[in-house]
């Protein structure tokens, strides 16, 4: 049996036991700038992060008990500045304050994990080509304040997630380009916490988290401008906490506490003076739960509070002609959805206790100064918003 902790594989007996402490102090910048005249494919990853972990058991049994704390600014910057022509372009910037992913496939594992970000956490990308063409494009910024991966694969895990942001978390930058011929997505995602569990193959969970995002800001900005663009989407989603939990096997059980007091602002805004498919959405929320589990067992217990700063989202789209425009808005005090379904039945256990204490405002704007095809504009602002499902086949 093989227990691979932080990267190291040791052999030890069953439970095999990991312990994890963290301190980052100093300030974290990862930067780089690529000029092009002319290429078939560029690749720019960026990636900052304060404290960074991972432990997997893979046929084993095993513990875990993590604490990591970043105190220091975290910074992902990456510049494509392009003067002719680019084929296939990936422009990527990923910042995080601290980063964990626990893993159980085949195995059990337990865990308490813990993380606490108090430095500014930035991811920006830009693709600077006023004067150039493109192919087919994908920019994006992902920020976080903290970020912790939980990943089940035939397997089962109990886990207690606590994580507090109270550091400015930021997603930005955008693109000009004269001509795309391909398509083009620009998108910015920042979160100050964010939880992802993932289970396939009849795996079993049971996870409590509490998730506290007292920072001023969260938020997510992209501006695209083109000159001629084939289809393009330009993307911003800013949150100030999110869980986001689904699973396929016997049961998925989770307790969820949340607590948001930052301004979250989300903001899409794209410009192209002759366009086919031309959209931009921009999604904001203070407190987002989702948990769904395919398979016959669902319990949740969700408490969401969003008070402080508020949330705004802004989507715009302008041009002059073309065929499809859309601008999309929509803004979130607190949101949960819990879904269960399975082939034969499929039950659920839900409680759900919201509270929304500031303004939520969602704008879509589109000009259009010459003809369009079609143009659809929606704007959707909610205090608290809170679905739940249970589909049984045949019915």
């Amino acid at each position: 049996m093989c227990v691979m902790l932080a990267g190291v594989a040791t052999s030890q007996t069953v439970p095999s036991q990991g312990s994890n402490d963290q301190l980052n102090l100093g300030d974290i910048n990862a930067e780089q700038t690529l000029n092009v005249v002319t290429a078939e494919d560029v690749s720019a990853p960026t990636t900052a992060g304060g404290n960074t972990f991972g432990m997997t058991v893979y046929g084993a049994d095993g513990g875990l008990t993590s604490n990591q704390d970043n105190r220091g600014g975290v910074l992902a910057h990456g510049v494509v500045n392009v003067s002719d022509s680019m084929g296939v372009a990936t422009v990527t910037s990923t910042a995080v304050g601290n980063s964990g992913t626990a893993t159980a496939a085949a195995g059990t594992l337990t865990g308490f994990m813990v993380q606490t970000n108090t430095g500014a956490v930035t991811a920006r990308s830009q693709i600077e080509g006023e004067t150039a063409q493109a192919g087919d494009v994908v920019e994006s910024s992902l920020a976080a304040g903290n970020s912790q991966g939980l990943t089940l694969n035939n397997g089962s895990m109990g886990a207690r997630v606590s994580q507090n942001n109270q550091a400015d978390v930021a997603a930005d930058g955008g693109a000009i380009i004269q001509y795309v011929a391909g398509t083009a997505v620009v998108a910015g995602t920042a979160a100050g916490n964010n939880i992802d569990l993932n289970g396939a193959n009849q795996s079993a969970a049971r996870v409590i988290t509490d998730q506290n995002n007292g920072a001023a800001n969260v938020t997510a900005t992209k501006f695209t401008a083109y000159g001629n663009s084939n289809v393009t989407v330009t993307a911003a989603t800013a949150s100030g906490n999110n869980l986001n939990a689904a699973n396929t096997g016997p049961l998925l059980d989770v307790t969820s506490h949340q607590y948001n007091t930052a301004y979250v602002r989300a903001q899409a805004q794209e410009t192209s003076y002759e366009f086919g498919s031309a959209q931009a959405t921009a999604y904001g929320v203070g407190n987002s739960v989702m948990a769904g589990n395919y398979g016959p067992g669902l319990v949740l217990d969700n408490l969401q509070v969003n008070d402080g700063g508020g949330v705004e989202v802004i989507a715009s789209f302008e041009g002059n002609n073309g065929y499809d425009a859309g601008a999309s808005a929509t803004a979130i005090g607190n949101a949960v959805t819990g879904y269960v379904c399975n082939q034969c039945s499929g039950t659920m256990n839900a409680t759900n206790s919201q509270s929304n204490n500031v303004d939520v405002s969602a704008r879509s704007t589109i000009t259009m100064s010459g003809g369009g095809r079609s143009i659809v504009g929606v704007a959707t602002a909610t205090g608290n918003n809170a679905s739940f499902s249970v589909t049984n086949s045949g019915h």
